[in-house]
């Protein structure tokens, strides 16, 4: 940030100091473009908040280029803030409906929140205006066969009478083939020998048996049923508890919290946050080794849904992909049915609520109206079951639309509020890259933790976990690096019309 000030400060003074450039007019329009300029230079060393922030002062000085919000549109979709991506995407099209790009953008954008119909009338638009562009057609061609099969699932779904996937599975006649050798359940529990060779064979690459991997579906499933969509653990005075962010399906970054932190068990329980899975490509590897040691230790393992465990993200980002490719369509049809019954938010000794997004766009939600959710479904796009999944705070006071263009951005006094009102001390989030893997806000009421180092392989951010004691629940974090892993790229999965954001 003070090179940024120093660079604008440098082009000011030179500026004022030349006769030739004595016109404020050309001198705004300069300087922006210099920015502009400067900017994408940020852009093109993946360093896209500081591109945004030249962006933006682009925009300052000379409001009226569309490149300018086209670029800067870009740049948010890189850092997941789609809402404000759609709107400088729309913002450049307002200026210059000739703008193509603007329109690539606004789809990307739409696409990442599931406004599919949306998106394919801005890619209609692109190839009518690029007839002969190849990149233009595919992209227009993918999205349309999102939308027949979404509108065909609608047209033969009966919500009513729709019979579940779970039931239509048929483990007795899946048969086990005598050259599998990898580890099997013991009378079809998990036992800790059963994880520690599960975890070994990921390393190497290898694939658990299909058998196993729906017996844990089926019995995680059932278990997640039991509970409410807000779960209360209680920690001992002298226990140790682990609080880690979102994953991503980073699997050897997993392997390496546990080398930090130690294996789970009944002394050194766990809560993982949301978002498993997506854009890593080592989302099924994440998910059946978290499943697995929810059934082994139900009382000690703790797991949130966060904005990914659901389909439409799953289509996108990878997970879906991942699953077909690794075993069948009817396996990732089964995964939708678990993730819906995933519990919202944890209760930590009644004093700390742990939650993927944040808090609401009322003052009045309590404790209980989260614990009576019927969470069942794919997320809403708006409401307490949305915000829990989507919301991120904001430095300033009061609530302001999301950049994610879901859920509500909320400011100090809003969180101070909900945990007056709840008799809780602070929140624990996740939902949001942080440098250096976590992030105290709201005078130490809210507390963000994201456990994916390095994340989408390009971010350069540390992850971080929290311990905390049960006497005072005071956090403390370890930070680290990610580690290496095979040579599968992130996204490797993924939805073509995304490859642009990771």
């Amino acid at each position: 940030m003070k090179k940024v000030i120093e660079f604008i400060e440098s082009i000011w003074v030179a500026m004022a100091s030349n006769p030739i450039l004595n016109d404020t007019t050309v001198n705004k329009t300069e300087f922006a473009e210099k920015l502009k300029n400067e900017a994408n230079e940020y852009f093109k060393k993946q360093d896209y908040e500081k591109a945004i922030q030249l962006y933006s002062e682009a925009i300052e000085l000379n409001p009226n280029v569309a490149v300018y919000y086209g670029n800067r549109s870009i740049a948010y979709l890189k850092t997941e803030c789609f809402g404000y991506a759609l709107n400088d995407a729309s913002r450049a099209i307002e200026l210059d409906s000739g703008y193509v790009k603007g329109y690539y953008r606004r789809a990307a954008a739409l696409m990442s929140l599931g406004k599919f119909k949306q998106a394919l009338k801005d890619y209609e638009t692109v190839t009518k205006a690029r007839p002969n562009d190849k990149d233009a057609k595919a992209k227009y061609a993918e999205c349309s066969k999102i939308v027949r099969k979404i509108a065909f699932e609608k047209a033969i779904a009966v919500d009513d009478c729709k019979k579940s996937i779970a039931d239509s599975i048929d483990l007795e006649n899946m048969v086990i083939e005598d050259e599998y050798s990898g580890p099997k359940l013991d009378n079809g529990k998990v036992t800790e020998d059963f994880m520690k060779e599960l975890m070994e064979l990921y390393k190497d690459q290898g694939k658990l048996h299909r058998k196993y991997a729906y017996k844990i579906l089926l019995d995680v499933k059932q278990l997640f049923t039991s509970q409410p969509s807000l779960v209360d653990v209680t920690i001992g005075p002298k226990e140790k508890f682990t609080v880690c962010g979102d994953i991503h399906g980073q699997f050897f970054d997993l392997m390496n919290i546990f080398h930090l932190n130690g294996l789970p068990s009944t002394s050194n329980p766990y809560l993982f946050n949301g978002d498993f899975v997506d854009r890593g490509s080592f989302s099924v590897e994440c998910i059946f080794t978290l499943f697995g040691f929810k059934l082994l230790y139900p009382e000690h393992f703790f797991m949130s849904r966060g904005n990914h465990e659901s389909q439409t993200m799953n289509q996108m980002y990878g997970f879906e992909g991942e699953v077909k490719a690794k075993y069948s369509a009817q396996m990732a049809e089964l995964f939708t049915e678990v993730y819906n019954w995933l519990p919202l938010a944890h209760c930590l000794n009644r004093r700390v609520l742990v939650m993927h997004g944040g808090l609401f766009t009322r003052d009045d939600v309590t404790l209980d109206e989260i614990k009576n959710i019927d969470r069942n479904r794919q997320p809403p796009e708006e409401g307490v079951m949305c915000e829990l999944l989507w919301s991120d705070p904001q430095v300033q006071p009061g609530r302001a639309p999301s950049k994610r263009g879901v859920g509500v951005q909320f400011g100090p006094d809003v969180t101070r509020k909900f945990v007056d009102l709840n008799g809780l001390e602070y929140i624990i989030r996740s939902h949001e890259v942080k440098n250096e893997g976590y992030e105290i806000a709201h005078e130490g009421r809210c507390i963000t933790v994201f456990s994916a180092p390095n994340y989408c392989d390009t971010m350069g951010n540390k992850g971080a976990f929290i311990n905390l004691n049960g006497k005072d629940l005071k956090p403390q974090f370890t930070t680290y690096e990610a580690v290496p892993h095979p040579n599968v790229k992130p996204m490797a999965y993924a939805n073509s019309l995304l490859s642009l954001l990771c």
